[in-house]
C-alpha cells in the first residue's frame, strides 16, 4: 500500500470519527434535554392523578400534540418512509391507513370516553358491570397490545443507533459486532424508557410528546423541502428517478409490488395475498379506536370539548406529516437508493435518517454537515421512540396497577400512594419483557410491527368498547369473552404466521411451525372479537338498564365524570 495510500484511509477515517463524535454528541444534548424535563416533571407529580392523567391539566391543543407525538411513531417516520423506499406505492398504503383510523377514533370513542373514565379504558368497560372479571381482562389485552406496539419502537431504536454510530455489518463498536451493538442498544432504550415513565409519569411523558411532536414536524419538513429543492419541486423528476433507482421501473409506482401480489399459476397464493391486503387495511382503519395508549390520552384534559379539540388537531397534524412521509420515502428511494437502504437495514428502517445524512452532504456540504443531519434527524427519530415507549409503558403499567392491582386484588381499597409504587414496579417489568422480545424481532420493518398491534388492539380492546358504549343489553360475560375471544384469536393466528416461523424474514426463520397464510389477522380475528362479544352477551341473562342509562348520560353529556 503507497504512503498516499495510507494517508487517504486515515484522513477518511478522522473525518468519520469526527462526524460519529458529533452525531453522539447531538444526540446525547437531546437524551440529557429531555431527561431533565421528566425531573422537572416528577416535582410535580404528587397524586394519582397527576401521574395517571397529568393533573387533567393540558389544553386541546396541547394534548392534539401530545396525541400526534404519540401516535407519529417509529412505524410512522423510521418504517413507512422505509416501505415507501422499498415498494413504492404499497408503501404508503400505511400511511393511509394510520390517517383514516383516526376519523373512527373521533366520531366513535374520543369524547365518550373522555366523558365516561377516569385513567384507563377499563374504567368505562366496568362501569356497568361486575369490576373484578372485567379489569382483569382489560389490564391482560392492554399488556398484550402494547407489548406488540413496543417491538416496533425497540427494533426501531435498534436499527436507528446502529446507524447513528456507524455500525454496519462487519464493522465493530466499543469491542461489539454488529449484531451485539444492536442487541445493546436495544437494552439502553428500554431503560431508558422505563426511567421516563417511573420518574416522570404522564406530565413528564406528555411534555417529552409535545416537544418531539415539534420536532418531528420541524425536521420532516425541512427534509420535504430539501428533497423537492433536489428535483426543482419537480415531482414527476422525484417520482421518475426513484422508480429509476429502486431497480423495479414503472412497477414501483404502481400497487402490487408487495401487497396483492399476482402469482403466475397459482390462485390460491393470489387470493392470499389480496386477503391480506384486505386484513391489514381493516386492522389499521379499526386499531387507532383500540390502543389503550391513545385513549388514556383523553384523559388529560379538563373537559369533552377539549378532547374534541385535541383530536382535530391531532388529525391536522398527523395528516400533514402523513404527506411528508411521501416525499421522505420517494426521496430515500432516488437519492440513497434501495441497496444502500437493505444493506444498512434489510428491513429499510435506517431510509429517512439515511437520506437526512445525503440532504447534509449535497445542501451542508461534506461529511460534516452529512453528520449534522443525520443527528438532528436521530435525536428527532430517538426522540420519536422515547416518546411512544414512555406512553405505551405508561398505559400498560396504569392498567396493572389501576386495574388489576387497586380494583382485583385490593377490591379498590388500596391507596394513591400503592397504586403508584406499582405502576411504577410494572414498567420495570413490562420493558423488561419488550427488551427480551426485540431482540428476536430485528428483522422485521416496524410499520409492520404497528400494524400487528392495531390488529390485537381492534380484536380485543374495540368490541368490548363499541359494545359497552352503545348496546344496552351488553353486560360482564359478553365483554369478558370479546377481550379474550379477540384477543387469543389475534395472537394464535399471529403465532402461526410466517411472521413468526417459516419465512426469511420471520422472528424465527430457521424454524417453521407456520401454517395461517397471512401476515396480518385483522380479518378473522376483529369479526371473532365482536362474535365473542355477541354470544358471551346472550348466554348470560345479567343486563343493568338503569347502569346503562346513567353511562349514556355520563359519555353524551360528561355528567359526573371525574
Amino acid at each position: 500500500m503507497t504512503t498516499q495510500a495510507v494517508a487517504g484511509l486515515l484522513a477518511a477515517e478522522s473525518g468519520d470519527n469526527t462526524a460519529r463524535t458529533l452525531t453522539i454528541t447531538l444526540f446525547l444534548v437531546f437524551v440529557a434535554v429531555t431527561l431533565g424535563i421528566t425531573v422537572w416533571a416528577s416535582r410535580q407529580t404528587k397524586t394519582a392523578t397527576d401521574f395517571y392523567a397529568g393533573g387533567r391539566s393540558f389544553s386541546g391543543f396541547q394534548n392534539g400534540l401530545a396525541i400526534g407525538g404519540d401516535y407519529m411513531s417509529a412505524a410512522s417516520f423510521l418504517g413507512i418512509a422505509g416501505l415507501i423506499a422499498l415498494y413504492g406505492y404499497d408503501g404508503f398504503l400505511y400511511s393511509i391507513g394510520f390517517l383514516v383510523a383516526w376519523l373512527v377514533a373521533l366520531l366513535l370513542v374520543a369524547e365518550l370516553l373522555r366523558n365516561s373514565g377516569r385513567y384507563t379504558m377499563a374504567d368505562v368497560l366496568a362501569f356497568r358491570m361486575r369490576q373484578r372479571p372485567v379489569r382483569t381482562a382489560a389490564a391482560v389485552s392492554t399488556i398484550t397490545v402494547s407489548i406488540f406496539y413496543l417491538l416496533a419502537q425497540m427494533v426501531g431504536a435498534g436499527a436507528l443507533v446502529s446507524l447513528l454510530l456507524g455500525i454496519r455489518e462487519g464493522t465493530t463498536f466499543l469491542g461489539m459486532d454488529a449484531a451485539t451493538a444492536k442487541v445493546a442498544t436495544i437494552i439502553m432504550v428500554g431503560a431508558l424508557m422505563i426511567i421516563y415513565v417511573t420518574v416522570g409519569g404522564m406530565k413528564g411523558t406528555t411534555y417529552v410528546q409535545i416537544i418531539k411532536a415539534v420536532l418531528l414536524m420541524s425536521g420532516t419538513l425541512v427534509m420535504t423541502i430539501l428533497v423537492l429543492a433536489n428535483y426543482n419541486f419537480n415531482l414527476s423528476s422525484l417520482l421518475g428517478d426513484a422508480a429509476a433507482a429502486s431497480g423495479k421501473g414503472d412497477a414501483f409506482l404502481e400497487p402490487g409490488l408487495r401487497y396483492g401480489v399476482e402469482v403466475a399459476d397459482n390462485a390460491r397464493q393470489t387470493f392470499y395475498h389480496k386477503v391480506d391486503l384486505l386484513s391489514l387495511g381493516i386492522a389499521l382503519v379499526l386499531g387507532t379506536a383500540g390502543l389503550p395508549h391513545i385513549l388514556i390520552r383523553f384523559y388529560t384534559v379538563p373537559t369533552a370539548r377539549a378532547a374534541r379539540k385535541s383530536v382535530l388537531w391531532a388529525i391536522g397534524i398527523i395528516g400533514t406529516f402523513y404527506l411528508f412521509t411521501l416525499a421522505l420515502g420517494f426521496g430515500a428511494a432516488a437519492i440513497v437508493g434501495g441497496e444502500a437502504i437493505t444493506a444498512q437495514d434489510r428491513a429499510g428502517n435506517t431510509a429517512a435518517p439515511q437520506l437526512a445524512e445525503a440532504l447534509g452532504i449535497d445542501f451542508l456540504g461534506g461529511e460534516l454537515g452529512g453528520a449534522a443531519m443525520l443527528a438532528i434527524i436521530a435525536a428527532v427519530a430517538f426522540a420519536t421512540i422515547l416518546a411512544v415507549v414512555a406512553g405505551l409503558t405508561l398505559a400498560s403499567s396504569s392498567s396493572l396497577a389501576h386495574d388489576f392491582y387497586a380494583n382485583v386484588i385490593k377490591g379498590g381499597e388500596a391507596s394513591e400512594r400503592d397504586e403508584v409504587r406499582v405502576a411504577r414496579i410494572s414498567a420495570f417489568v413490562i420493558g423488561a419483557i419488550s427488551i427480551v422480545l426485540s431482540i428476536f424481532a430485528q428483522n422485521l420493518n416496524v410499520a409492520f410491527l404497528v400494524a400487528l398491534a392495531f390488529a390485537v388492539a381492534a380484536s380485543g380492546n374495540l368490541p368490548a368498547i363499541l359494545y359497552s358504549l352503545f348496546w344496552k343489553r351488553f353486560n360482564t360475560s359478553g365483554a369478558v369473552w370479546a377481550i379474550y375471544g379477540g384477543l387469543l384469536s389475534a395472537v394464535t393466528l399471529v403465532f402461526f404466521s410466517p411472521v413468526v416461523s417459516g419465512a426469511a424474514t420471520s422472528m424465527f426463520p430457521d424454524s417453521d411451525w407456520q401454517w395461517f397464510p397471512l401476515s396480518n389477522p385483522g380479518i378473522i380475528s376483529i369479526p371473532v372479537g365482536f362474535l365473542c362479544g355477541w354470544i358471551g352477551t346472550l348466554v348470560s341473562k345479567e343486563h343493568d338498564e338503569e347502569k346503562y342509562a346513567e353511562l349514556e348520560v355520563r359519555s353524551l353529556t360528561g355528567a359526573g365524570a371525574h
